[in-house]
């Protein structure tokens, strides 16, 4: 009797064990369709696609003709960075709250606490994208940065700039907030945003081979043009998906993190889904926080929310919080609705394939 009890034990252990190598021969023939569409150009463009989970480094992959080592241009990716430096800023006492009024930092500058809108412009608001200048890039209306990038010192250049609206009301895209923040930085502690980053959040997280743009007064560019590897861009965002701890140590505090991830700016009438064409996914809308976006993909088999940081051409770092994962996109896809095309990728190959 025991004999037959244990042949029917075997049996079945036998098809537990065929049927993980059967799930997992599905795990793998995904990642491997993803490679071979992207390899095959029907993803046209993409750079790197790495993925994460857990604390794991599960895929990494690299085309047409990037390498580990290749720096690539995050773009306005680089702003979600920048929302970074200004947590630690404020973690370490150098800077009071996101409340603290814009001009305390500026005194060389009176114009800006004699402007009525001016003086009421704060830190939050640069943060939010709701700071009433007179530029808009979202949507190609008033696009300020080209002309910011021909001046000599661009803090100075965005500072200067006429403003639109009262700070706080109008959520208005534009890379002149995230520079003023820069200057920011700079004035409470001291330290050129370079030193700044280097010091409490690069070389913490062993991210050493990058390059900055700098204006010609030595304002180091937080708006974008900031070149990394991608496998030092999917470490910030294990730190994001940490809640701030690296190896152990908190580099942020996990209350900005919460903070600066909130995401609860409707962004008026606009879905990465829908700008990519796909008809894959049910586009939804897109909401914005601190330089970080959120929005849910949505198909007939899966419903999750991303946290990402975005930049042109299809620069994106992924946090997907309820499965611990990670994952970034460098692409060469610029200005056109093709960057976007990592979230069809992400609901067809990449979420099917970690989805619990």
């Amino acid at each position: 009797m025991k004999k037959f009890h244990f042949f029917y034990i075997l049996i079945f252990l036998k098809i537990l064990n065929l049927s993980a190598q059967t799930d997992s021969k599905i795990q793998k023939s995904l990642l491997q369709q993803m490679t071979d569409s992207i390899a095959g150009n029907y993803y046209p463009g993409v750079h790197s696609v790495l993925i994460s989970k857990d604390k794991e480094l599960v895929y990494e992959q690299y085309f047409n003709g990037y390498k580990r080592d290749s720096l690539h241009d995050s773009r306005s990716s680089f702003k979600s960075i920048t929302s970074l430096l200004v947590g630690i800023a404020i973690d370490k006492g150098f800077i009071k709250d996101v409340n603290q009024k814009v001009y305390e930092f500026f005194p060389e500058y009176p114009s800006l606490k004699k402007d009525e809108l001016k003086k009421l412009l704060t830190i939050k608001n640069l943060l939010e994208m709701k700071s009433g200048f007179d530029c808009e890039e979202f949507n190609d209306t008033k696009d300020c940065e080209e002309e910011m990038s021909s001046s000599k010192n661009w803090v100075a250049y965005s500072l200067n700039l006429p403003m639109k609206d009262k700070p706080g009301e109008v959520w208005s895209y534009t890379s002149v907030d995230p520079v003023i923040l820069s200057g920011i930085i700079s004035k409470a502690t001291n330290m050129s945003i370079m030193d700044f980053a280097k010091k409490y959040l690069f070389d913490p997280l062993g991210i050493s081979s990058y390059r900055w743009t700098v204006d010609p007064s030595g304002n180091g560019m937080t708006g974008g043009s900031f070149y990394i590897r991608p496998i030092d861009m999917l470490k910030i965002g294990q730190l994001v998906k940490n809640k701030g701890v690296w190896e152990r140590k908190q580099i942020i505090s996990k209350k900005w993190i919460s903070q600066s991830t909130v995401c609860d700016i409707a962004i008026p009438d606009f879905s990465f889904m829908k700008s990519s064409r796909s008809k894959i996914g049910v586009p939804q809308l897109a909401y914005y926080g601190y330089y970080w976006y959120r929005e849910t993909i949505k198909t007939k088999d899966l419903q999750q929310n991303l946290l990402f940081a975005s930049g042109n051409g299809g620069q994106y770092i992924f946090i997907i919080e309820s499965l611990n994962l990670t994952v970034v996109f460098t692409q060469g896809n610029y200005g056109s609705f093709k960057a976007k095309q990592a979230f069809e990728i992400m609901a067809k190959y990449i979420l099917p394939n970690f989805k619990n």
